[in-house]
């Protein structure tokens, strides 16, 4: 089952989200939370490190990165995986180093949250920052 981790980079009470390219294939013109696939020997961390230095250009501290939540979404041969991670410690800013998957990278507070691809997700990056105030 394909697996794939996606981060809330938050700072001063935001979190960073991703618009998807309208021309994706899947998930096409929506905001969410950035990340990609696990790649075979590889760990959730290690991917979510891997991922937000691919498309935002930061080098996250893996020792910040606190699990949010975990889903399967999709059925039988089709199902995926999806691993939510808080991060709230990296080096670099984030910006948008792949312009052919995001379109826009904005900061949000979390009453400004717009729907993301999974609602469960959203809950938990909402209940994670109103918890922990970062």
């Amino acid at each position: 089952m394909p697996e794939i981790v996606i981060a809330a980079l938050v700072r001063e009470g935001r979190v960073l989200l991703v618009h998807r390219s309208p021309n994706r294939p899947v998930y096409p013109d929506v905001w969410d939370l950035p990340g990609g696939h696990v790649d075979a020997g590889e760990t959730e961390l290690a991917a979510l490190a891997r991922e937000m230095h691919e498309e935002l250009g930061v080098r996250i501290a893996t020792g910040s990165a606190t699990h949010l939540c975990r889903l399967q979404v999709g059925h039988g041969d089709e199902s995926v995986r999806f691993s939510a991670w808080l991060v709230d410690e990296w080096a670099g800013t984030p910006t948008n180093v792949a312009p052919d998957e995001h379109d826009e990278i904005r900061w949000f507070r979390p009453e400004e949250l717009p729907p993301l691809v999974h609602e469960p997700v959203r809950t938990a990056v909402v209940e994670a920052m109103r918890g922990t105030r970062v």
